[in-house]
């Protein structure tokens, strides 16, 4: 099987869209009724805090240092904006460390051992595209809940990032 790397255009491109996603995502849990949906906006935040973790998790992998989970969730429930400015700060530092990669680095395998004990390894390209599709899919499970609070979730897709970002791809 003949594998060909994503572009590092492709990869900030889906770095951004990450980033918009997550703000868009929460901006729109800061709408929901806390006081009548409070377990439905736990649920959500916990799914977003995990994905958070598991992010903080790669970034340490990548940058080849230790990490201070023991799981790929905390215990406490961080409140909804602490997490959003942390979400940003990472998505910050992927967005920044795609934009400095260089193209023949996304090979370059990385080892390292999972919250589990067991050991891993994978490309720095498998780490960031990790990165990117577990959080599409962990955001649509947040989008879920949402629903669940009779909230409605933002139009996730990386079709409608990228004609919003570049305009001129509909014409």
């Amino acid at each position: 099987m003949t594998h060909t790397a994503p572009s590092t255009d492709t990869l900030r491109s889906l770095f951004a869209c990450k980033a918009w996603a997550n703000e868009e995502l929460f901006a729109a849990l800061a709408d929901v009724d806390a006081v009548a949906h409070a377990a439905e906006l736990r649920s959500a935040i916990r799914i977003l805090n995990h994905v958070h973790v598991v992010d903080r998790i790669f970034q340490a992998h990548l940058e080849g240092k230790p990490h201070r989970y023991e799981a790929t969730n905390t215990q406490e429930t961080p409140t909804l904006a602490a997490l959003a400015a942390d979400v940003k700060a990472v998505d910050a530092w992927y967005r920044s460390y795609v934009e400095t990669l260089p193209r023949l680095a996304l090979s370059e395998r990385v080892r390292f051992v999972f919250t589990d004990g067991d050991v891993g390894l994978m490309s720095r390209e498998e780490i960031l595209l990790h990165v990117v599709t577990h959080g599409g899919y962990h955001r649509g499970a947040a989008g879920q809940v949402m629903r669940a609070a009779s909230a409605a979730p933002p139009r996730d897709l990386y079709t409608r990032f990228l004609h919003l970002a570049e305009p001129e791809r509909r014409q």
